[in-house]
């Protein structure tokens, strides 16, 4: 599955000139908890929160208690969000972004390692699309049928007989039998299979030709 498959397309965006109550209204009436910030050309320059915006509520407080506590670039940083009149002045930057054509699996992982809610998409720098951890929960609620078909056309692919596997899928946990080439492909293939949003567990036992044993073996696999 490709982020082009889960992103919100037409993405809710604001401009960076756009005052922060404005900014609040437009994520109030569409239900948003973030919405990237974008240039006069479509270029995405960050992204703004609701917390962001949340910061502005206590903001004395904040700026006088923790002021002292940060290090000078978090503290002017958030001196800077405290007296921000605009998305611009208020926003996160520069963005974490990805492109359509990458895999949701790697989406996620950004997201995770970089603490983010939300993750613009874009080509050549201009926002096609937007990924929430929402869209990560509908991905992952598809139908073991979705999710069966996903790993033929993807995860098996490569192989010089994919038919020849047997795949079952039952409330998102994979069963896989059968056999392939090489060693690689046995140990491979599981992993590339628990990838797929949607997948819970894998249980796999596939025979192979194992070139340091002389001999076929069955790898079998948990994930």
């Amino acid at each position: 599955m490709r982020v082009k498959d889960a992103m919100t397309t037409d993405p809710q965006a604001v401009g960076p000139h756009t005052s922060l109550k404005d900014t609040a209204a437009i994520l109030a009436e569409h239900r948003m908890a973030e919405a990237p910030v974008v240039d006069e050309e479509g270029h995405v320059i960050g992204v703004i929160t609701a917390a962001d915006i949340l910061i502005k509520e206590r903001a004395e407080v904040q700026h006088r208690r923790l002021g002292s506590l940060l290090h000078h670039r978090e503290a002017t940083e958030l001196a800077t969000k405290v007296e921000a009149r605009t998305a611009g002045e208020a926003m996160s930057a520069p963005p974490a972004t990805i492109e359509p054509w990458e895999p949701l699996a790697d989406a996620a992982t950004l997201m995770l390692e970089r603490g983010i809610n939300c993750l613009p998409v874009v080509e050549g720098d201009k926002l096609v699309g937007f990924l929430t951890r929402a869209d990560f929960v509908r991905a992952f609620a598809r139908t073991d049928g979705e999710i069966e078909r996903e790993i033929r056309d993807d995860a098996l692919i490569g192989l010089a007989v994919p038919e020849a596997l047997e795949v079952r899928v039952e409330k998102g946990d994979v069963t896989l039998r059968g056999e392939v080439d090489t060693k690689y492909d046995a140990q491979a293939i599981p992993a590339t299979i628990r990838r797929i949003p949607g997948v819970v567990s894998i249980d796999a036992e596939l025979d192979c030709w194992d070139p340091d044993a002389n001999c076929k073996v069955v790898v079998a696999t948990r994930l």
